[in-house]
């Protein structure tokens, strides 16, 4: 593959959206096979989908493809809450929102990444089952448009990303972090989805809630964090917020960050600190 020397190979996908064909079982537990026998550490995932039905094969994780308009993916984020937890776990290989409507997020746009947002706020939530997750497509020649949306659009000479991509700036901590429980109580709760996460980097601990507002209405709420093993730092807190004025709206080569994440200082920082959710 271009390498002048062998390179560390974790994970192979045997076939791609192959389960539907009736040859492909046979031809999976033959690869299966032979590969465990000559790597035995290597983790083989496989087309077959074994969140509802058991998988009648062996396999260290199945794949699973979502593209589907922006309210079917917010209304299902917490599609893996109840999948069985013993098995193969989760590779979410491939997720975007695709709209049938022309203009409707099928170049990407702020309300696809929300109801992407708020997709992987249940991924996160179902890390002991959900092991990987990513977006697809990630390029786009903006010359040679096979394939819409994408996450990142390019020429020869210029790049943006898509609001899907700057979406996913929120979660670049989650892989590794611990995951905690969290409950909204709010008469608006139906529009909203929510995690929170904390790491440490260089001895520093850090605590991360995301909240998405996928509704067309404000939304004000009071965050209270109990069991925090340090006091919230104030004057190192901060807010991003990821918005704008059309939820259509979208990136171009003239405007790359029109919808892009808007960090600034949050001095009203605490374990019990109030917040406003736009539209």
């Amino acid at each position: 593959m271009g390498h002048p020397e062998p390179f560390l190979v974790k994970y192979v996908a045997l076939g791609n959206e192959d389960c539907v064909f009736s040859f492909y079982r046979e031809h999976y537990l033959e690869f299966y096979t032979a590969i465990k026998e000559a790597y035995p550490d290597i983790q083989i995932i496989s087309n077959c989908v074994g969140s509802r039905v058991r998988l009648d094969h062996p396999a260290d994780l199945y794949d699973f493809h979502i593209y589907k308009n922006s309210t079917w993916v917010f209304l299902n984020k917490t599609m893996f809450d109840n999948v069985p937890r013993t098995g193969p776990k989760v590779f979410v290989s491939e997720y975007a929102v695709v709209e049938e409507k022309p203009g409707d997020g099928g170049n990407g746009n702020l309300v696809a990444s929300l109801a992407e947002a708020a997709f992987l706020t249940g991924l996160e939530k179902n890390s002991d089952i959900v092991q990987m997750a990513s977006y697809a497509p990630l390029f786009v020649n903006d010359n040679d448009r096979t394939w819409m949306p994408d996450a990142i659009v390019f020429n020869s000479w210029q790049q943006y990303g898509t609001p899907s991509y700057w979406m996913q700036t929120f979660f670049r901590e989650s892989s590794g972090a611990l995951i905690h429980p969290i409950t909204i109580n709010s008469s608006y709760s139906q529009q909203l989805a929510a995690s929170a996460v904390t790491w440490q980097d260089s001895k520093i601990s850090f605590l991360r809630v995301k909240i998405v507002n996928f509704g067309p209405v404000a939304v004000n709420l009071t965050i209270s964090a109990s069991g925090l093993e340090a006091s919230v730092n104030s004057a190192r807190s901060t807010v991003t917020v990821l918005t704008s004025s059309n939820p259509l709206d979208g990136n171009s080569f003239s405007r790359p960050k029109k919808v892009a994440p808007v960090m600034s200082e949050l001095p009203n920082a605490a374990e019990e600190m109030q917040a406003l959710l736009v539209p």
